[in-house]
């Protein structure tokens, strides 16, 4: 079984020693303290030219809820784009309703802006009432490759059996990549007890 060690990184040095020490791809952020907003262009830019793996951008405009006005939905719509002219291959995003239910139909318009990117939902999916159902949903919208989650926990290792639900739930349709506190030191036991393919982490290699 292949395994495919996703690093979170906010820099063009912190990118290259994830490569360095074995990363397989690269997921691009900012504000790593919010849990991860939109990087601006220029280091997209730079990371991309000094690293040979894959670079998945967060599409996020600001830390706090996933709940985005029509001006915040409007400015991550405008960054997918940017995205697709500096060559990114892959997007990572997530919208929710005011009740913590998924924005379907705005998820929807921003994986056909992302197209021919395919979009990781991230862990707003940890806060949905029914996280089957929101499943169900995203296998629906065409573009949505994986989600990124920590089983409704702190961590991945809190959330093991939610994580192994959601693996079944997942089927061929999506892959979850597993995350919450996913570090070198944990992810023998994570991959022994998950059998996942996919992890995610800022220490993670």
């Amino acid at each position: 079984m292949t395994i495919i060690l996703e690093a979170c990184v906010d820099s063009v040095e912190s990118a290259a020693s994830a490569e360095a020490h074995g990363a397989h791809r690269l997921e691009l952020c900012a504000n790593l303290h919010l849990d991860g907003t939109t990087p601006d262009s220029d280091l997209i830019r730079l990371v991309i030219s000094s690293v040979q793996i894959p670079v998945k951008v967060m599409i996020r405009p600001r830390g706090g809820d996933f709940v985005y006005s029509e001006a915040e939905f409007k400015e991550m719509l405008d960054a997918i784009e940017v995205c697709k002219t500096l060559g990114v291959p892959e997007i990572v995003s997530g919208i929710l309703r005011k009740d913590n239910t998924l924005d379907v139909d705005r998820l929807k318009i921003l994986a056909q802006t992302a197209h021919p990117l395919p979009v990781t939902i991230h862990k707003c999916i940890d806060l949905v009432p029914d996280v089957f159902e929101a499943i169900e949903e995203l296998k629906q919208i065409h573009g949505v490759r994986s989600i990124l989650s920590s089983g409704q926990a702190s961590t991945a290792s809190q959330g093991a059996g939610m994580l192994k639900k959601m693996l079944l739930a997942c089927g061929e349709r999506l892959t979850l990549i597993v995350a919450g506190k996913v570090t070198q030191q944990i992810l023998p036991e994570l991959i022994v007890t998950l059998d996942a393919t996919e992890y995610h982490g800022r220490q993670i290699i």
